[in-house]
């Protein structure tokens, strides 16, 4: 047994450390015992001298900023389909190789396949329909640009006609905007890790109202980064507003579909974002002289109704209707004298009618003609009138009442 067969057999602490070839030697078995493996990523770097029998590059992952070195026989290069070149897509077989002298891993392939246009096209499609179903495109989730906004985010490429284009534009249909300009990779291996990093920055600033996300026009390979998961994942992670100007019109990369509102160029990005002075000055304009003429219609409208009701004879002459009222009070009045008057008279004279018959029927009217009225006087009570001789027998003081006055007698006797 060697001593480091011994080492290793030894548990490991602080009192009996592994020595680095241990440590390396046991990282290399565990790495062999992954066996080969399919990779895929994004050429960086191409090392293939004429005449060297091992050629170097560099596979990057496009998504995140991590890298893996790669050897290879230079006769998979030459005989590759597709020209491999910086920035293609590939897919690698090989096997890892752990090189405990240097410390350093490294993937040795023995195929290498270039991934063509068809294929990604087909990827891209698989990813929007897996976007779509979690809902990333949903219209719903669409954020509604600022109408003015204060300071516009952008991201471009460095000195680019997309960059040229979004500021002039934006420049000449409203002067006192600002813009926060990002410079980054559009396309290449680099492209999404600084695209990420630009668009998480602008969306962290508070300051910034709107981000848009420019790039001219290219072929599939160019635009692949703007349809990257990762980047449209972040796009809809956004609490800012991101507009997407990817490309001329025929060109639709997903984060168009993710984006909370796609322009067809960068051109019409700014168009979209920045409002125009002038419309807007116009339209302040036309809005001020239609308020005007509705301002002045509804004070001819009120003068018209006032004038109106200043025209009614109410108005115009208020003491009218209470002379004609008076008028026609006096009439009542005066009838009311007149049916008073009346019912007077002819009560008047059913009272006379009534006294003459009350006369003529009365007691002293009888008097009058001769007969007497012969009352009983009762000791301390009312005399009462006498019906018949039972009720006066002889020596019963009697009250004779005539037409002109009364007298007393005394019943001397009857006669039948």
């Amino acid at each position: 047994m060697t001593s480091t067969q011994a080492t290793a057999g030894r548990p490991n602490s602080a009192d009996n450390p592994w020595p680095v070839r241990t440590v390396a030697q046991k990282v290399a078995g565990w790495i062999d015992r992954l066996g080969t493996i399919w990779v895929e990523g994004q050429i960086t770097q191409i090392n293939a001298r004429p005449g060297t029998r091992t050629a170097f590059l560099t596979l990057r992952d496009s998504s995140v900023d991590m890298s893996l070195s790669v050897s290879c026989a230079p006769q998979l290069l030459q005989n590759s389909e597709l020209p491999l070149h910086e920035g293609s897509r590939v897919v690698m077989f090989g096997k890892l190789t752990f090189w405990p002298g240097r410390g350093t891993l490294q993937l040795r392939v023995t195929e290498i396949r270039a991934v063509g246009i068809g294929e990604l096209l087909a990827r891209i499609e698989r990813l929007r329909g897996l976007l779509a179903a979690e809902g990333l495109f949903d219209p719903r989730l669409k954020r509604p640009l600022p109408f003015l906004p204060q300071r516009i985010g952008l991201i471009t490429g460095r000195a680019s006609a997309a960059e040229r284009d979004v500021l002039s534009v934006a420049a000449r249909r409203w002067p006192a905007v600002r813009f926060d300009v990002r410079n980054t990779t559009v396309q290449g291996p680099t492209a999404v890790p600084q695209i990420l990093d630009a668009l998480e920055a602008l969306d962290a600033d508070p300051n910034v109202d709107v981000i848009i996300l420019a790039r001219g026009g290219g072929s599939v390979e160019d635009l692949l980064p703007f349809s990257d998961e990762a980047l449209c994942r972040a796009i809809s992670a956004c609490t800012t507003p991101v507009v997407s100007a990817i490309g001329h019109e025929p060109d639709s990369p997903l984060s168009d579909h993710v984006a909370d509102l796609r322009a067809a160029t960068p051109t019409d990005a700014a168009k979209c974002v920045v409002p125009d002075a002038v419309a807007e000055q116009q339209l302040v304009d036309e809005l001020v002289a239609r308020s005007a003429a509705a301002l002045r219609n509804w004070v001819r409208r009120e003068e018209h109704v006032i004038a109106q009701l200043r025209d009614r004879p109410v108005l115009a002459d208020p003491l009218r209707a209470l002379d004609r009222r008076a008028e026609e009070i006096d009439r009542l009045r005066q009838g009311a004298r007149r049916d008073v008057t009346r019912c007077i008279q002819v009560e008047a004279t059913t009272v006379e009618h009534l006294r003459a018959r009350l006369s003529t029927l009365g007691p002293a009217a009888t008097l009058a003609r001769g007969y007497a009225v012969v009352q009983r006087i009762v000791p301390d009570g009312e005399p009462e009138v006498v019906r018949s001789l039972e009720e006066m027998p002889p020596g019963t003081q009697l009250r004779v009442r005539v037409a002109d006055g009364a007298s007393r007698a005394a019943v001397m006797g009857w006669e039948k």
